[in-house]
């Protein structure tokens, strides 16, 4: 048989098993799920595997694909050990990703998905119900109408329901962005049909009620929060040590997938050098205080990358997916960069500039309150922008889990830069000149040309209050260039230099230079010898860093420079080469 194929954008389970896909063994967790919570809510970044996870649950309890068990998990975890819930429900499900969010639509799509919904589920289990039941649903008026009508039903016939829910804040979260938070508490509080629908699922699933079993989704807390006022019958298990790796790829199960394939020949090199390459771009998330030794990798950018790999023996050309930089374009209004370069701009900048913050992770908050300074570090963390990183002293440190992430978080800061008017540079231009830097070994004209726009630049001044700060709109915008992949340094105890300009070898194996540059700040009125005592402290910086096993081992055969740039306020006072 030919090489199972790569599931990527693959949702469906029933097709992943039946089309000779490789399928990632998730199903231990089924047992688990039961065990934690009946009512199970989990909050994962898009684009992380959980589409399909739910559907692999439909399959899994339907009752009306028992008798496909062995077939599509028998030789799974579950088909050895199945729970006695097996096959047992009612399937409800809904994927609120396919409501249409434009506020003028909304309200016709969210009814028709429903009607939709709500029409598979009385076809399917008509032998279930009396007769005329597909009918008296067909007919109902409204979607709660509908719901209404299946949960007395189901109550009355003591019908088990699991209700599964993917995507639940899909189009609530867009409305949010795109419309404001009038429109959206008009859809999530008083009278909302949004609310009014959670009511109804409340209804359903206390009590005696049918509902005895429920999945949901999303990517953040806060619709959930606003639609049910906590949901007190629910289980938000997001940050549950024992779910860490319920979404996503472990390293060990990356590994098992590439062995498959390198003993199916459809890989040649080295397993070990395919995870370094694919690790910095995908790996490093942890959801949980008590999971920091096991990091996640991004499944569906796994999948990405081994879909374009494996039949070309190469790394794609862009090692970010695009429906992840879509994604991520869409957060960008909810993260509110607002244009006077507020609060939440500035959490993202001290962020880019020193690697990780400081947070404690809320697990629900409104939609009103995302402004607070630890709801907006939450809200970056739940939907993949930050990631649990370490403890200091019993606080949460979230730092940025891997270069996908932060270039999206650097293209964020300079559109936040230019919508506050506050900095902007020339970006084609910037990109030249560090061309130049890489392949000729000219790399003073591109920190001259930086350091003359920030003295130019008036506006900035007044944000500029140290190191950090310009470390801050250096990484930024160096971050966007296609030619050197930037590492940031932030290990304090270390003393390492700010950050090492690593070539991208992978893509541009002909360039011939590579950096690591130091910044040092004094103030205006700084003395001489403190400009030489801090250039001193720089070239032991770097010199320390140049002898880094990462360093050597990723320059290739480029040429390395250490560079010292010393900014006194706003003006570039040092900038040479240290041998």
């Amino acid at each position: 048989m030919a090489a199972k194929n790569i599931p990527y954008g693959v949702t469906d389970f029933r097709l992943i098993r039946a089309n000779n896909y490789y399928y990632v063994d998730k199903t231990s967790y089924i047992a688990l799920v039961e065990n934690a919570a009946r009512f199970f809510f989990l909050i994962r970044p898009r684009r992380f595997g959980k589409s399909l996870f739910v559907n692999m649950l439909s399959w899994y309890y339907d009752i009306n694909r028992k008798d496909s068990f062995e077939e599509l998990f028998g030789d799974l975890y579950i088909g050895k050990h199945p729970t006695e819930e097996q096959g047992k429900y009612l399937i409800l499900s809904f994927n609120f990703s396919a409501v249409n969010p434009d506020p003028d639509k909304l309200m016709e799509s969210f009814e028709w998905h429903c009607h939709l919904r709500f029409m598979e589920f009385a076809n399917a289990y008509a032998s279930c119900f009396e007769s005329g039941f597909a009918e008296e649903i067909k007919n109902a008026p409204s979607a709660t109408a509908k719901f209404s009508y299946i949960i007395s039903k189901a109550k009355e016939l003591e019908l088990p329901i699991y209700l599964v829910i993917d995507e639940y804040d899909n189009f609530s979260n867009a409305i949010l962005a795109n419309a404001g938070t009038t429109h959206y508490k008009t859809l999530t509080h008083g009278a909302g049909f949004f609310r009014f629908f959670f009511n109804l699922i409340k209804e359903g699933a206390t009590g005696d009620g049918p509902i005895k079993r429920m999945f949901i989704t999303g990517v953040s807390p806060v619709t959930m929060d606003d639609v049910t006022s906590g949901f007190n019958i629910g289980t938000n298990m997001s940050c549950d040590a024992r779910f860490n790796n319920i979404i996503g790829f472990s390293e060990c199960e990356l590994r098992q997938m590439l062995t498959y394939y390198k003993e199916t020949g459809d890989i040649s090199e080295d397993i070990d050098h395919l995870i370094e390459t694919m690790a910095p771009w995908y790996n490093n998330y942890c959801f949980s205080m008590d999971s920091l030794g096991e990091r996640i990798f991004n499944s569906d950018m796994i999948l990405y990358f081994l879909n374009y790999y494996l039949p070309l023996k190469e790394a794609p050309s862009n090692m970010i997916d695009n429906n992840i930089r879509t994604d991520y374009n869409k957060l960008r209004h909810l993260i509110r960069l607002d244009k006077s370069f507020g609060l939440n701009a500035s959490i993202i900048h001290d962020i880019v500039a020193n690697g990780n913050i400081v947070a404690e992770i809320k697990t629900a908050f409104p939609a009103e309150d995302l402004a607070k300074p630890d709801n907006f570090k939450s809200l970056l963390y739940y939907y993949g922008l930050l990631s649990i990183c370490g403890i200091d002293r019993g606080d949460t440190i979230l730092g940025i889990p891997n270069l996908t992430v932060r270039e999206q978080l650097y293209g964020y800061l300079v559109e936040a830069y230019r919508e506050a008017e506050m900095f902007v540079l020339e970006l084609d231009y910037l990109n030249n000149l560090v061309k130049d830097m890489a392949y000729d070994g000219i790399w003073e004209p591109a920190f001259r040309y930086f350091a003359s726009e920030l003295k130019r630049q008036s506006s900035i001044r007044e944000f500029i209050e140290g190191e950090a700060h310009i470390r801050g709109f250096l990484l930024a915008y160096l971050g966007l260039n296609r030619t050197y992949i930037i590492h940031p340094e932030h290990e304090p105890y270390k003393k390492y230099a700010d950050f090492y300009m690593m070539p991208d070898l992978l893509h541009q194996p002909e360039i011939a230079f590579s950096y690591i540059v130091e910044v040092k700040y004094a103030r205006r009125d700084a003395s001489n010898a403190e400009i030489a005592t801090l250039k001193m402290e720089a070239s032991e910086q770097l010199r320390r860093y140049a002898g880094d096993p990462k360093v050597q081992q990723t320059k290739g055969d480029t040429q390395l420079r250490l560079i010292t740039l010393v900014f006194k306020g706003w003006e570039l006072d040092v900038c040479e080469l240290t041998e």
